[in-house]
C-alpha cells in the first residue's frame, strides 16, 4: 500500500477485492512508466535526485517494462490497488529503497489523471490512423461504381436515382467528421497535470514546464484542483466513439439489407459472415448485425461516465476509478469494428447490373420532370402538382413512366412534347445532375480524386 502510515488495520480482502482498480488499468503500465521516467528526470534536475539515483530509477523502470512486455511480470489483483502500486513496489524490489524517491511531489491523482491522457492521445491518433485506412477502402470501392446505379431513398421509400459510389462517399464524409471528433478529444488531452499533486501544487520547486516537454504534451494544466478532477478529455474521447459507432452502425444496416435476397446487391465474402445451426442454404451477415448491436454498449458507456461525473464536489473523488473501464471497452468495440467494416468492405461483391432495369421508367425521375416543366416557366409549385396529377393517372393505368405516351402526357398538361421524355431516360438521370454535391458521375469521380489524394492514395 502507498498510504498505510496512519491506520491500524489492514484493508479488508473483500474491501480490497472491491477497490482494486488492477485488473482493467493495467492498460496504462507503459504509460505510466513513460510518466515515471520523465517525473524523475525532472526530479534530477532540480537536485531531488542525483544522476546514480535516476540511472537506478531509469533502469529500474526499463527492466520493468521489459518484463511486462515480456509477460514475465504480471501483477497480483489480491495484492496490488491498481497498476501505479504494483509498479512502484516492483521498481522497489529492483532497486530497493531509492524507489521510494520516485514519488516525491507527486499523487496518485496527477500521476493517474497524467497516464489517462497519455493513453488517450495515443488512442486517438490509432483511431484516425484506422478510420482513414477504411476511408481509403470506401473510396477505392467507389471509384470502380461511379455508373453503377442505385435508388436514393427518404423516409426508406424509393425517392432519387443515385451511384454506388455517391452513396459510399457519403460514408467517406461521415468518417471525416469522425476523425474530427478524436482529433478534438486529442487536444484536449494534450495538457500535462503531472505536478498538481493531490489538488493543490506542491511545496517543491518542480518543473512542470520541463515535464510537459519531456513528455510531448502541449502545456501544463494552468488550475491543479481542475487537473485532477478534470476528465472531460474521457468524454470527447467518448462521444467521438459514441458517434463512430452510430455512422458504422448506419453502414452495418445498409450491408444487412443489400445483402438480403429482396435487394440482391452485394454478396459478403464467407470470411465475414455466419451459416445457421439448422438451416443449411444461410448465410449470415453477423459481423454487420454485431457491430449494429455493439453500438448500444458503446452508448452506454457514454452514459456510464456522464452519470459518475455529474454529481462529484472538487476535486479527486474514489468514483473517478470508475472512468477508465468505459473508456476502455469503447476504444476496443469501437476499432475492432472499424477494422472489420474495412474488411466487408474490401471484399464485397457489388452486382452492378442489379437495379438500371428495374429503374426503367420508375417514378423516381418525377423530380426531373418537374423540373423540366420550371425550365418552361412554370412556377415549381403548379409543376409538382402536375407531375403528382400525372403519376397517379400512371398508377390508375397500372404503368409506369415508359409506358406513357406524350399524347397521354399532354392530357395534363399541353406544355408536355417529346423532349419530355428524355428527362424520364435513366440511363442519362445521373448525367443530368448539374451542382455541386450531386450524383453527377463526373463530379463524383472529382470527389473521388479529391480523396484520393486527401488520404495519399
Amino acid at each position: 500500500m502507498l498510504w498505510g502510515g496512519r491506520f491500524k488495520d489492514k484493508l479488508d480482502q473483500a474491501a480490497m477485492k472491491f477497490s482494486s482498480s488492477l485488473s482493467f488499468d493495467k492498460n496504462l503500465t507503459l504509460e505510466d512508466i513513460q510518466g515515471s521516467r520523465a517525473h524523475a528526470k525532472m526530479l534530477c534536475s532540480i537536485g531531488i535526485l542525483t544522476a546514480g539515483e535516476l540511472a537506478q530509477i531509469s533502469n529500474g523502470l526499463a527492466q520493468i517494462e521489459a518484463e511486462w512486455s515480456q509477460g514475465s511480470w504480471n501483477p497480483d489483483e489480491n495484492v496490488f490497488e491498481d497498476i501505479h502500486s504494483a509498479i512502484e513496489a516492483r521498481l522497489g524490489e529492483i532497486i530497493g529503497a531509492t524507489a521510494g524517491k520516485l514519488h516525491t511531489g507527486r499523487s496518485r491523482n496527477d500521476q493517474i489523471a497524467t497516464a489517462m491522457r497519455l493513453w488517450i492521445m495515443k488512442a486517438c491518433r490509432e483511431v484516425v490512423s484506422n478510420i482513414q485506412l477504411f476511408q481509403s477502402s470506401l473510396v477505392e470501392l467507389a471509384s470502380a461504381h461511379t455508373r453503377t446505379l442505385i435508388p436514393g431513398y427518404t423516409h426508406l421509400q424509393r425517392a432519387q436515382p443515385v451511384s454506388f459510389a455517391f452513396h459510399l462517399l457519403a460514408y467517406v464524409e461521415m468518417l471525416e467528421r469522425d476523425k474530427n471528433r478524436f482529433e478534438f478529444a486529442l487536444a484536449g488531452a494534450n495538457k500535462l497535470p503531472l505536478g498538481s499533486g493531490a489538488l493543490a501544487g506542491s511545496t517543491l520547486p518542480l518543473d512542470r514546464h520541463l515535464t510537459t516537454e519531456l513528455l510531448g504534451f502541449e502545456e501544463p494544466c494552468r488550475n491543479a484542483l481542475d487537473a485532477v478532477s478534470d476528465r472531460d478529455f474521457l468524454l470527447d474521447f467518448l462521444n467521438a466513439c459514441s458517434t463512430g459507432m452510430m455512422h458504422l452502425s448506419r453502414l452495418a444496416e445498409e450491408i444487412v439489407l443489400w445483402s438480403t435476397s429482396e435487394w440482391k446487391f452485394i454478396r459478403l465474402s464467407d470470411k465475414y459472415s455466419t451459416g445457421s445451426s439448422l438451416m443449411p442454404q444461410k448465410k449470415n451477415p453477423d459481423m454487420a448485425e454485431l457491430t449494429r448491436g455493439k453500438s448500444g454498449r458503446v452508448f452506454g458507456n457514454q452514459v456510464s461516465l456522464l452519470a459518475t461525473l455529474k454529481g462529484l464536489p472538487l476535486s479527486y473523488n474514489r468514483d473517478l476509478q470508475e472512468d477508465k473501464e468505459p473508456v476502455f471497452d469503447s476504444y476496443e468495440t469501437y476499432l475492432h469494428s472499424l477494422l472489420l467494416a474495412g474488411k466487408m468492405v474490401e471484399t464485397m461483391e457489388v452486382n452492378t447490373a442489379r437495379f438500371p432495369g428495374e429503374l426503367k421508367g420508375d417514378f423516381s425521375l418525377a423530380t426531373d420532370l418537374a423540373d423540366w416543366l420550371v425550365m418552361k416557366g412554370i412556377p415549381f409549385r403548379e409543376a409538382h402538382k402536375i407531375v403528382g396529377e400525372l403519376v397517379k393517372y400512371a398508377e390508375n393505368k397500372a404503368v409506369n413512366f415508359e409506358n406513357i405516351s406524350v399524347e397521354e402526357m399532354k392530357t395534363i398538361n399541353p406544355v408536355f412534347d417529346a423532349s419530355a421524355l428524355e428527362c424520364l431516360n435513366i440511363s442519362s438521370a445521373l448525367e443530368r445532375k448539374k451542382t455541386f454535391g450531386s450524383p453527377n458521375p463526373a463530379l463524383v469521380e472529382e470527389q473521388v480524386n479529391f480523396w484520393k489524394k486527401k488520404l495519399n492514395r
